[in-house]
C-alpha cells in the first residue's frame, strides 16, 4: 500500500505454493504467511530541475519525453493521469454524497415539511419547520404570554388599591384604639371610682366597632345599646345611688334590662347610634369596595380564552416562528383586531369599572364632614361624658324609677377596685391623629381617589395598551400580518 497525492493504492500480492520436501512435509517448516495486501514500492524521487529550465518542458531522456515521442504511448503505460482523474472523480462523488446526507439529516432532525400539511393553524405556502406537536406547544405559550401581559399591565393598579386597602384598614384600627384610649381616660380622670368596671365595657364596645368596620354582620344600633345597657348598672352604683359596696349581680341585671325604659342617659344613646351608623357604615363599605376591586383585577388577570381566541393568538405570535421569523412582531391593526376579539368581555367590565370608580368617589365624599369616622370615634368620649352628667343631674328621679322597677338596691360585701388604666398608652398615635396634623384620614382618601381616577378607562383601553406597549411592531417597521412578513399592514 502506498500513498500518491492523498490516495491510498492497494495491490494484491500473490502467495507462492507451499514447498514440499522430498523426504517428508515435516523436514522443512513452511515459511510464515505474509500479508494479503502489501504496499507497492515507493517511486523514486524526481531529480532536481536545473536552474533556468522552464517548468513543463521535457528533459532529454525523461519518461515524459519518451512518451511524447511515442505518440502518448508513455502516458498510457505510466498511468499517472488516470490516477489523478480517479482521485478527482472520487472526491466529487464523496462531496455530492455528503451534501445529500446532510440535507436528509437536517430534514429528519428539524422535521421539515414542505407546506405543513399536518398543521391546524400555522399553515403556509412557504416551507415550515413546525409540526402539530410544536403548534400545540406554541398555542399554550401564546395564552400564557397574554395572561402574563395582563398581569403586568394591571400590576400598578392592583398595587394602588391593595396598598391603600391595607393602609386604610391599619388607620381604622389605630383610630379605634385611640378612641378607646380617650374614653377610658375619661373614666380614670373624672370617675375614678368606677373606672375599672367602666373600662371593661368600653373595651367591649370598641371591639364591636372594629368587628363592624371589618365586615362582621352586626348592627350599630345593637352594640351601641348594649354598651349603654351594661354601663347603666355601673353608673347607678357609683353616681346615682353610691354605696359602700357594689350592687349584686342580680340587681345589676335588672338595671341593665330596665335601662331603655328608664332612659337615664336621655337622648345620648340615640345620638350615638345615629353618628356611629352614618360614619361606620361608609367606612365599612369603602373597605369592602377596595377588596372588591382587587378581586375584579385578579379575575381579569386569569381570563379563560376561547378556542377561536387561542388560535388567533397562536397565528399572531408564533406562526411566524415556523417560517424562521422569530423576531417579527404583528402589525398594529392586526394586533388590535386579535386582542380586542379576545378581550370582548372586557367591554362589559369597562362599563361596571367606570361605575365602580364613580361610586368610590361618592362614598369618599359621604365619609367627610360631620360624620367623618375620625371625628366621630375620637369624640365618642364626649358623648359618654354628656350621658354621665345627665345621669348625675337626674339622680334622685332615676332612683325613684329604679326602686319602682327593681326595688331597693341589694349590695354585695365586696367593692370594685379603682382605675388601673395606663393613661400614657398610645401617646405616639395621639400625635399622629392630632386634629392639627397636616395628613388626616380625609386627605388620604382624596389623594387615593385622585390617583384612581387615572384608571377610569383602564379596561376599555386595555387592548390598545397591550398592542402599543408590548405586542405590535412600531409604525414604519416590517410586521407580520397573519400570513406573511410585510412592510405595512
Amino acid at each position: 500500500m502506498r500513498a500518491e497525492r492523498g490516495l491510498w493504492i492497494f495491490t494484491l500480492r500473490r502467495e507462492p505454493p507451499p514447498f514440499i520436501h522430498p523426504h517428508g512435509p515435516r523436514a522443512r517448516p513452511p515459511p510464515p504467511p505474509g500479508p494479503a495486501f502489501a504496499p507497492l514500492p515507493s517511486p523514486p524521487r524526481p531529480p532536481i530541475r536545473p536552474a533556468g529550465e522552464r517548468r513543463g518542458s521535457p528533459r532529454p531522456g525523461s519518461p515524459r519525453s519518451a512518451a511524447q515521442g511515442a505518440g502518448g504511448r508513455g502516458r498510457r503505460e505510466d498511468g499517472g493521469g488516470g490516477r489523478r482523474w480517479l482521485y478527482r472523480h472520487v472526491q466529487q462523488e464523496i462531496m455530492k454524497l455528503s451534501l445529500d446526507v446532510a440535507v436528509a439529516y437536517l430534514r429528519r432532525k428539524l422535521l421539515f415539511t414542505e407546506n405543513g400539511v399536518d398543521l391546524q393553524v400555522c399553515t403556509s405556502k412557504n416551507p415550515t419547520c413546525c409540526t402539530k406537536k410544536m403548534e400545540e406547544l406554541y398555542q399554550t405559550a401564546a395564552k400564557q404570554d397574554i395572561q402574563q401581559l395582563l398581569q403586568t399591565s394591571s400590576a400598578t393598579l392592583k398595587f394602588l388599591i391593595s396598598r391603600n386597602a391595607a393602609a386604610f384598614q391599619e388607620t381604622f384600627e389605630t383610630l379605634i384604639r385611640l378612641a378607646e384610649n380617650y374614653t377610658s381616660t375619661l373614666f380614670c380622670n373624672a370617675y375614678r371610682n368606677m373606672a375599672a368596671e367602666a373600662t371593661t365595657r368600653v373595651q367591649e364596645f370598641f371591639t364591636d366597632v372594629g368587628l363592624f368596620i371589618f365586615g362582621t354582620d352586626i348592627s350599630t344600633e345593637e352594640f351601641v345599646n348594649r354598651f349603654f345597657d351594661t354601663l347603666f348598672p355601673v353608673v347607678y352604683n357609683h353616681v346615682i345611688n353610691p354605696g359602700l359596696t357594689d350592687i349584686s349581680l342580680e340587681y345589676a341585671e335588672c338595671l341593665r334590662m330596665a335601662r331603655r325604659d328608664i332612659r337615664p342617659f336621655g337622648n345620648v344613646p340615640k345620638k350615638a347610634i345615629g353618628q356611629m351608623g352614618r360614619s361606620l357604615l361608609p367606612s365599612r363599605t369603602f373597605l369592602q369596595a377596595l377588596n372588591l376591586g382587587i378581586e375584579v383585577i385578579n379575575t381579569t388577570d386569569h381570563l379563560h380564552f376561547s378556542k377561536d381566541c387561542s388560535r388567533a393568538l397562536l397565528r399572531m405570535q408564533y406562526c411566524p416562528h415556523c417560517q424562521g421569523l422569530t423576531l417579527s412582531k404583528p402589525c398594529m391593526g392586526y394586533c388590535l383586531n386579535v386582542i380586542r376579539g379576545c378581550l370582548a368581555n372586557m367591554a362589559e367590565v369597562d362599563l361596571h369599572w367606570r361605575g365602580y370608580i364613580q361610586s368610590l368617589e361618592e362614598l369618599s365624599s359621604a365619609m367627610s364632614g360631620t360624620y367623618d369616622i375620625e371625628h366621630v370615634l375620637l369624640n365618642f368620649h364626649s358623648l359618654v361624658n354628656d350621658a354621665l352628667l345627665q345621669a348625675h343631674i337626674n339622680g334622685p328621679e332615676l332612683s325613684e324609677q329604679v326602686n319602682k322597677v327593681c326595688g331597693p338596691p341589694v349590695r354585695k360585701p365586696t367593692q370594685s377596685p379603682g382605675c388601673s388604666f395606663d393613661q400614657n398608652k398610645d401617646n405616639q398615635g395621639l400625635e399622629m391623629f392630632s386634629r392639627d396634623s397636616e395628613e388626616t384620614l380625609s386627605s388620604r382618601r382624596k389623594e387615593f381617589i385622585s390617583h384612581l381616577r387615572l384608571y377610569r378607562a383602564f379596561y376599555g383601553g386595555l387592548a390598545d395598551q397591550l398592542c402599543g406597549n408590548e405586542l405590535a411592531a412600531a409604525d414604519g417597521l416590517p410586521c407580520w400580518n397573519g400570513e406573511d412578513f410585510v412592510r405595512r399592514f
